[in-house]
């Protein structure tokens, strides 16, 4: 810890380790669990430079890294990272130079741009009969295709939490995960320690919007009876888009390792940090 001339307390400097082996992703989730971000209350380029460390997507059963990882991955893409940080190092991999920050979304924009640049079009003028037989001729395509809009979905992490320490928690996780409906998948989940012996169950879900209400799924299923035998109340950990990004689109997020054809990056609707 650092003590600057007017006695204020400066963060010290963090350092990791192996950030390739499951060991330092277990140590980095650990870090993660009572952390937005790696230091600081904002996102800054010591996030960058973790994230960029990680050469893959790490697994879901790294929670608090899995948040963590796909936050700043949709910030590189959106807004961008703009925080100075307290400092990090991680060790065998080369911090990430000024120039590499660039945002994806100030890219898109110079390239909206110039394309407008490039089109003459006459935004205000009359739809023309060929522009209209067109329009008309593409919607009966789609029509005669069948094909459906693809649904958007939602990764969520959901706090559960029991009414006392004398509540079976083995018992409340097969109550919330007997839960079965169209559209809902349960995944990766831990007990976290609340106080005083009390612990609750912090899991992961995955649901496809247009068929799963996450407000009716609280108040109508899991605190609801027979659930509300050992729940006693839900909160909203994370609450992240889902959505897919072409190969191209990788390639501006980073030089990491990706998969070759789909990579589903996870586009943060909202976070609540819980006591």
């Amino acid at each position: 810890m650092l003590i600057d001339v007017n006695c204020r307390i400066l963060a010290m400097a963090v350092t990791f380790y192996n950030l390739s082996s499951e060991g330092g992703l277990k140590k980095l989730d650990e870090y993660l669990l009572t952390r937005s971000y790696v230091t600081g209350y904002q996102a800054s380029k010591d996030d960058i430079t973790v994230h960029a460390a990680i050469s893959l997507v790490p697994l879901l059963e790294y929670i608090n890294l899995s948040r963590w990882y796909f936050h700043i991955d949709a910030l590189l893409r959106i807004s961008g990272v703009s925080g100075e940080g307290n400092g990090v190092t991680v060790v065998g991999f080369a911090p990430v130079e000024e120039g590499a920050i660039a945002t994806l979304a100030t890219e898109e924009t110079k390239a909206d741009v110039e394309e407008d640049d490039d089109d003459d079009v006459d935004l205000f003028g009359e739809e023309t009969e060929e522009e209209k037989k067109a329009a008309e001729e593409r919607a009966a395509s789609i029509k005669a295709s069948g094909k459906k809009k693809e649904s958007g979905k939602s990764s969520i992490l959901l706090d559960v939490k029991p009414w006392d320490d004398e509540t079976e928690m083995a018992k409340l996780e097969e109550a919330v995960r007997s839960i079965d409906m169209n559209g809902l998948t349960w995944g990766a989940s831990k007990l976290v320690e609340v106080s005083y012996g009390i612990k609750k169950l912090q899991i992961m879900m995955t649901i496809v919007d247009d068929l799963v209400s996450i407000d009716d799924l609280i108040e109508e299923r899991l605190t609801a009876e027979p659930a509300n035998e050992y729940i006693q109340s839900c909160d909203i950990v994370a609450f992240n888009k889902i959505c897919k990004l072409s190969v191209t689109e990788m390639k501006k997020l980073d030089d990491a390792t990706r998969p070759n054809d789909v990579y589903e990056a996870i586009q943060p609707i909202s976070s609540i940090a819980t006591s």
